[in-house]
């Protein structure tokens, strides 16, 4: 099979010696899709069609069903075959919608067809009637392998794991490993790694298949596995492994039942798929939101996702609120430094969302010492203080200007209130860096998703941090040691 047109376009051909006259030459994008349309609306036949689009990867043959109106797509999937049709519509954003186009027993033949794990991401897509009518049209082995991964729920490794992999005794010579491997390669296609089990069926280790190929007969076996091969449980929960399996970089590791036995494996492109939706949860919670939404939630669905988050919010607000109110004094005293509030708070919010997502991609490493939490604290805040004290000077200098010539005051109070912005700021920042590092640490230290110390929380606790600062500061200086 030829690669993609997708992943790289190249932008020119090396360049020759210039006395020669080589002239520079640019490839343009390759137009598979394109070709691919002309082929499918053409009038060939079955054999010549399969013949022609061999050459063309199943990813680009997918884009071009997508451009297909569905009656051009109902005509081509008789061509095709159940078999070709389940490793294209493996490369489709919602395979789901297409198996809709043909009958329900025809379906179920592609789903059979496919990878366990595809086949359930598809599954998952389908209505309730729908998906239980297609797993009861499975063939045995499918319907066996389905079922088994719908059993784990979606946040543990079970969830993520294909049944597609070739399993040995550890007990078999070079010659029989190897046809045994010739056997089952015909059914999975999963094949650089193999795993290895004992005589109770139970995982022993795994074989590099580069390592089969090149053993000699003499060879004992035993010399081949790998016995400290990684593993996760089925059980494991996905956001609690994921640095582990990510770590290893391998192609496929196993996923082991509670007594020891291989269930299926994750590959790596179901590890980056899961890292891909833990990032989209973080960032969900980082908004604020009890989990990831989509374009097809209802209203209500969606106000319950963000509602809870929005109540508890409205009260640190009303608390906030509250403490503005204490100083209520200082504001009718001098109604200017009004002006700058929102100037610090929201300074102080975005330095604390930022300590927020650098801790937070920190405890992503499971090895993280005491020492190694200390020593981010404080760099931390030597940030939020080298930033503070840069950004304190030109709010010192830019707000007296401006209170001094726009506003028209006397050059010593238009310092004095800039200076206590400037000083406020600065020390705002510092304390906000803090707390964006030290609040989502002790919500990792008491065994709570750090990602939920999210951005508004953050936010607001910041901002009462930052309302007491600045207008404490104002009180202290000017009212009360200055008497203003």
């Amino acid at each position: 099979m030829l690669l993609g047109s997708k992943a790289v376009v190249f932008y020119a051909l090396f360049q020759g010696e210039q006395e020669a006259g080589v002239q520079k030459e640019v490839l343009k994008e390759p137009t598979y899709v394109e070709e691919l349309l002309t082929l499918f609306r053409s009038n060939l036949g079955k054999e010549e069609l399969l013949e022609k689009i061999s050459d063309y990867h199943e990813s680009d043959i997918a884009d071009a069903m997508e451009q297909m109106t569905p009656e051009e797509r109902k005509k081509l999937y008789p061509l095709l075959g159940e078999e070709y049709i389940a490793e294209i519509l493996s490369y489709t954003e919602d395979a789901a919608e297409y198996l809709q186009e043909i009958n329900l027993e025809n379906a179920a033949r592609v789903i059979s067809e496919m990878d366990s794990d595809d086949a359930v991401d598809v599954l998952e897509n389908l209505d309730a009637d729908t998906k239980t009518r297609i797993v009861n049209l499975l063939d045995d082995d499918a319907e066996k392998d389905v079922k088994l991964i719908l059993s784990y729920e979606d946040d543990e490794i079970g969830s993520k794991m294909t049944t597609n992999f070739i399993v040995i005794g550890k007990n078999l010579n070079i010659r029989q490993a190897t046809h045994e491997l010739i056997r089952q390669a015909g059914e999975n296609d999963n094949i650089s790694t193999i795993y290895v089990v004992d005589e109770n069926e139970q995982y022993y280790g795994a074989i590099d298949l580069k390592d089969l190929i090149v053993a000699r007969d003499y060879q004992d076996l035993d010399d081949l596995i790998s016995t400290s091969y990684p593993y996760v449980g089925a059980h494991e929960k996905i956001s609690e492994c994921i640095e582990r399996l990510k770590d290893y970089a391998e192609d496929s590791i196993p996923v082991l039942s509670e007594e020891g036995k291989i269930l299926g494996v994750i590959t790596a492109y179901d590890i980056v798929e899961a890292v891909d939706e833990e990032m989209g949860e973080d960032y969900a919670k980082l908004a604020g939101l009890t989990a990831e939404e989509d374009l097809e939630e209802t209203t209500f669905q969606s106000m319950k996702k963000r509602l809870p988050w929005l109540i508890i919010l409205l009260f640190l607000g009303m608390v906030v609120s509250s403490v503005v109110g204490i100083f209520e004094t200082v504001v009718a005293v001098i109604p200017i430094v009004m002006c700058f509030q929102s100037l610090i708070l929201d300074m102080a919010g975005n330095v604390g969302t930022q300590s927020l997502a650098v801790t937070i991609r920190v405890l992503m490493d499971e090895n993280l010492k005491r020492k190694d939490k200390f020593g981010l604290i404080l760099k931390e805040m030597r940030i939020g203080f080298a930033n503070g004290l840069f950004l304190g000077i030109m709010a010192f200098v830019f707000i007296g200007l401006y209170v001094c010539f726009i506003k028209g005051n006397a050059l010593s109070y238009s310092f004095l209130i800039s200076g206590c912005v400037g000083v406020s700021l600065m020390l705002a920042m510092v304390i906000s860096s803090l707390v964006g590092t030290t609040i989502p640490l002790l919500f990792h230290k008491i065994k709570v998703d750090p990602a939920v110390a999210s951005g508004p929380l953050i936010t607001t606790v910041n901002d009462l941090v930052a309302v007491v600062t600045y207008y404490g500061l104002v009180w202290l200086f000017m009212i009360e040691l200055l008497k203003i």
